[in-house]
Order: structure tokens, then C-alpha cells, then sequence
């Protein structure tokens, strides 16, 4: 039997699989930069970018939108009508997953010659089956949100990145095996989101299969209800009515929701075209391989945690908001901008300074490393931004991020545009940190409005000065560290320089966060459980009496 998740179970559910998804993810660039050279790599991640921001745009916010109808819905004691919403969900995403794959793959052609990739052809067509079953997934995974069975999205999202990789990277060594070429490498490794989209559906079948029985065992059939509403003088909601309540809730989520994914199908379709007059043909075909492959890859990382607590305190703001406890809405909004402070900030400078070691040990070589390391350090805008978006979100103020995105987008092509043929790729990062820094400001402007944020007061510039010591500090261990393993072999120099500055940024930067008295001890108290037991053992020698 289906057991109901609590909410905090649910979001830590949640939240483990988006941690294990992205990091599964991961591994998935990393093979790239080994079998494939730079034109092979840049026709993956078009394909891959493009498939994501179309997955984004068709189901944005709506399994979030599905699952808060679906809740609601058995909450007033009506499942017959919440059935009906998710058969209208299905409906929905059947339709728009056949008419996505269709357009990716007639369209590949066009896609691949604006970006200026005609090898993308193949890679384009490969990933378009995938298109057919992931918009009807998402619609599923709601309907299990909206029903409090986390676990069935969280194990098909694990299962779907597994196949993911197996059955791409397996699939592309066979076909590079044969000789085939890396044009059809790379349509292979597409092809593993095939697979994915697969494996995800098997595990939704199996949850619904699940599910159908439980809700017959307790007469909850869709049949039964519907004859029970005619009885009752109720009539079945119309299609229309569902669409306009999901599409009203969940357009607003979708534009913020790509904002990230609309960023890189912009650097990598328009890449070739902005840089054209800076770099010849074949060196802007390496740098795009690079930045796609190996510093989208790395910075997908920081923004985990933004992730996981953007899913956690939508319902907690919204619930003191909704009870008009503003004290309440500004310690929570506060506490959620500190952690991310506190926590997203270092692993962010630690992947920014380290750039070139973890480059060097996670790929063929550090080239690119220079794009790895900023965009990485763009991350911290671009977790604020998650952040404040989710804070709006709990404030009831959905469309206030939604227009600040756009205008974020306008920024991003207007700086790119301008930068990029004298920048190459480091003026589109530029373009990308100008807009996540303008989306994160009028984010807080608005915020503002409603509760004034104290995210640390007169603390700033203690803070300042335990990131910036810390980074530099960083930064001249790996360079020491490189120096003296000048010697070994390059993956084992990497290792140990990548080593000594982790050791050395996460070790300052703790020291200054208790000697300075960035951290308190009420910081720590006010953290969720996990959070707060870890930054409690690593600070105890600090504050021995207060923790």
C-alpha cells in the first residue's frame, strides 16, 4: 500500500533526489570530453540544451500547479474531480509531448543551421523521441505530489538519470567502436535521454498501477464518482476550466523556471554567430565544446542547494503569509537568504578558484578552465536569484519574478550581443551574471515591499572578509601545490592541488566565520535540523558553552 509523505519527509525526498539527479547529471559531461572531439561535443549539448528548455517551457510549473489542484481537491473531499484534473494533465501532456518531438526533429535542420552545428542534425533527432513521454511524466509526477507520494517522482527522476547514462554513454562506445564517427557518437549519447524517458515511465506505470488499486479497494474509481456527482446535482468540470486554472497558476513558474535553461540555449545556439569575429571557425567550436561540456557541467553544482530550499520554503512563507504573521514571513525569508550565504557562497568560490585543478582531474585537460571559473563564480547571483524567486512566490507575488525574468532576458541578449564579439565566451558569462544580478535586485526590491530582509545586518563586512581571505588563500595553495607536484602525473598534481585548496578554503573560511562572529550561535539554532547539527559540530571548538 501507498504510504502519504509528511511534508517534511516529502521535501527531503525531493530534495535528495534533485541532489542525486544533478550529480548523476554530472557524470554524464565528463565521459563526453573523452570520446568525443570539439564538434561532436558542441552538437551534444545543443541538442541537450535545446531538449531541456522545451522540456522547461512545456512543464515548467505545471506539475507543481497540478499537484496544489490535486491537494486541494481531495482536501474538500472531491477525488472524483481531482481525477479528472490529472486526466486532463495526461491529456495535456500527451498532446504537447507528440507535437514537441515532431517539431525538434522536422526543425533540427533549421536549429543546426542558425547555431552554425550542422553535425547537430543527428544529435537534434536522436534526443526528440524523448520529448514524447516527458511532458506526460511530469503531469504524472504532480498528480503523485498532489497525492503526498514523493517517492514515486524522486525514484523515477534516479532512474531516469541511471538509463540516462548508461544507455547513451553505452550506446555511443558501440558506435564509436564501429567506426561510425563522432557526429554519430553524439546522437547516440542524445539517444540516452530516450532510454531515461523509458525508465521514468516504467516506474510511473508501476506507481499508478499501484494507486489504481488502492483507490478501487476504497471505491474511489473514477466511474463511481462521477455517478455519485450527477447524483449529488454536481457536473464534471470542463476541460476548458481545468486548463484556465492551471495555465493561470503555472505560467508565471515556467518563465522563471528557464531562466537558467533559456541562458544556455542562448550562449550555444548563438555562440558560432557572437564570436565569429574574434575567433576562427575551429577555435570557437573548442571553446563552445568547453563551456558546454565542462563549465555548464561544473556550475550546475553550486545551485543544488538553492534547489532544495526553494522547494522547502515556498509552503513555509506562504503558510505564515497566508496567516498574516509578517514577523514570521521576515525571520524565515531572512534565515533562507543567510544560508544561502553561508553555504551556497563557498562551494561556489571553492569550484571558482580551484577552476583549473578540477578541470584538469575531471576531464581530458584544464583548457577552459578560465569560462569554468566564471561562470562558476555567476552561480552566486544565479542562487540568489532561485532564492528570491521562491520568497515572491511565498508572498503570493508569482507574476512580480516573472517580469523581472524578462527583463533579466532582454539584458542577457542585449550584453551578449555586445560583449561576445570582443569577449568571446566571456562576455556572454558577463551577459548571463548581468541578468541573474538584475532579476536577484528587483527580486529584493520587491521583497521589500512586503518585509524588510535582515540577512546580516552589520555583519557584511566581517563576511566579506571571510570569503576574500579564504579565496585567496585558496588560490595560492593550488598554485604552491601545482608548483610542487610539478613532477607527477597531471591527474594525481590535479588531485593534490584541488585537495589542499579545498582544505584550505573550507578550513578559513569556518575559522573566520566564528572568529569574526559572522555566525552566532542563535545563527545556528534557527537552521533546519541537518543544517544545524552539522554547522554545530564544526563550530563547537568555537562556541564550546553557546552550541
Amino acid at each position: 500500500m501507498l504510504k502519504k509523505d509528511s511534508l517534511i519527509k516529502g521535501t527531503l525526498i525531493l530534495a535528495a533526489a534533485a541532489l542525486t539527479a544533478r550529480f548523476l547529471g554530472l557524470f554524464q559531461r565528463i565521459p563526453l570530453d573523452y570520446m568525443l572531439g570539439a564538434d561532436g561535443q558542441a552538437s551534444f549539448n545543443l541538442a541537450n540544451t535545446m531538449y531541456l528548455l522545451l522540456l522547461t517551457v512545456a512543464t515548467g510549473g505545471i506539475p507543481v500547479t497540478i499537484s496544489k489542484m490535486i491537494s486541494q481537491r481531495y482536501a474538500l473531499g472531491r477525488p472524483d474531480e481531482a481525477k479528472q484534473i490529472y486526466k486532463a494533465a495526461l491529456l495535456f501532456g500527451t498532446v504537447t509531448g507528440v507535437l514537441l518531438a515532431i517539431g525538434m526533429f522536422v526543425f533540427a535542420p533549421l536549429i543546426a543551421q542558425i547555431a552554425k552545428l550542422p553535425s547537430s542534425v543527428l544529435s537534434l533527432r536522436a534526443i526528440a523521441p524523448a520529448l514524447l513521454l516527458f511532458p506526460v511524466i511530469a503531469m504524472t509526477r504532480g498528480y503523485f505530489q498532489g497525492r503526498q507520494i514523493m517517492s514515486a517522482g524522486a525514484i523515477s527522476q534516479i532512474v531516469e538519470q541511471i538509463l540516462r547514462i548508461i544507455g547513451g554513454i553505452g550506446l555511443a562506445l558501440i558506435i564509436l567502436g564501429l567506426g561510425w564517427g563522432e557526429e554519430w557518437g553524439a546522437a547516440a549519447i542524445a539517444f540516452g535521454s530516450v532510454f531515461g524517458s523509458i525508465g521514468a515511465f516504467g516506474v510511473m506505470l508501476r506507481y499508478a498501477g499501484k494507486m489504481r488499486k488502492q483507490d478501487k479497494a476504497e471505491h474511489n474509481s473514477l466511474e463511481t464518482k462521477v455517478q455519485k456527482m450527477e447524483e449529488a446535482g454536481r457536473k464534471p468540470i470542463r476541460y476548458r476550466t481545468i486548463y484556465r486554472e492551471i495555465f493561470t497558476m503555472s505560467i508565471p513558474a515556467v518563465v522563471t523556471a528557464m531562466a537558467v535553461q533559456f541562458v544556455y540555449f542562448f550562449d550555444t545556439t548563438f555562440f558560432m554567430r557572437l564570436t565569429e569575429s574574434l575567433y576562427s571557425e575551429k577555435a570557437a567550436t573548442d571553446a563552445l565544446a568547453g563551456y558546454s561540456t565542462k563549465a555548464m557541467a561544473i556550475a550546475g553544482i553550486p545551485p543544488i542547494l538553492a534547489i532544495a530550499l526553494g522547494a522547502s520554503i515556498i509552503p513555509v512563507i506562504a503558510s505564515a503569509f497566508s496567516l498574516k504573521k509578517m514577523d514570521e514571513v521576515q525571520r524565515q525569508a531572512s534565515l533562507v537568504m543567510r544560508i544561502v550565504c553561508f553555504t551556497g557562497v563557498p562551494v561556489a568560490l571553492l569550484l571558482s578558484i580551484a577552476a583549473y585543478s578540477i578541470t584538469g582531474l575531471l576531464f581530458v585537460s584544464p583548457s577552459g578552465s578560465g569560462a569554468v571559473a566564471l561562470l562558476t563564480a555567476g552561480t552566486i547571483v544565479q542562487i540568489t536569484m532561485m532564492t528570491t524567486n521562491s520568497i515572491l512566490y511565498g508572498l503570493d507575488m508569482p507574476k512580480q519574478p516573472m517580469m523581472h525574468t524578462f527583463v533579466g532576458f532582454a539584458l542577457k541578449i542585449l550584453c551578449s550581443i555586445a560583449l561576445a564579439p570582443w569577449f568571446g565566451v566571456y562576455g556572454l558569462i558577463i551577459g548571463s551574471s548581468i541578468c541573474f544580478i538584475v532579476i536577484t535586485w528587483l527580486n529584493v526590491e520587491k521583497i521589500k515591499e512586503r518585509v524588510k530582509l535582515n540577512v546580516l545586518g552589520r555583519r557584511w563586512v566581517p563576511y566579506v572578509i571571510a570569503v576574500v581571505v579564504p579565496a585567496a588563500a585558496g588560490w595560492g595553495a593550488e598554485s604552491i601545490m601545482l608548483a610542487l607536484t610539478d613532477s607527477w602525473p597531471n591527474k594525481l598534481s590535479y588531485l593534490a592541488a584541488g585537495s589542499a585548496a579545498a582544505v584550505v578554503v573550507g578550513g578559513l573560511y569556518v575559522i573566520l566565520l566564528a572568529a569574526l562572529r559572522v555566525v552566532t550561535p542563535e545563527d545556528i539554532k534557527t537552521f533546519p535540523g541537518p543544517l544545524r547539527k552539522a554547522m554545530s559540530l564544526i563550530l563547537k571548538p568555537f562556541y564550546r558553552k553557546a552550541i
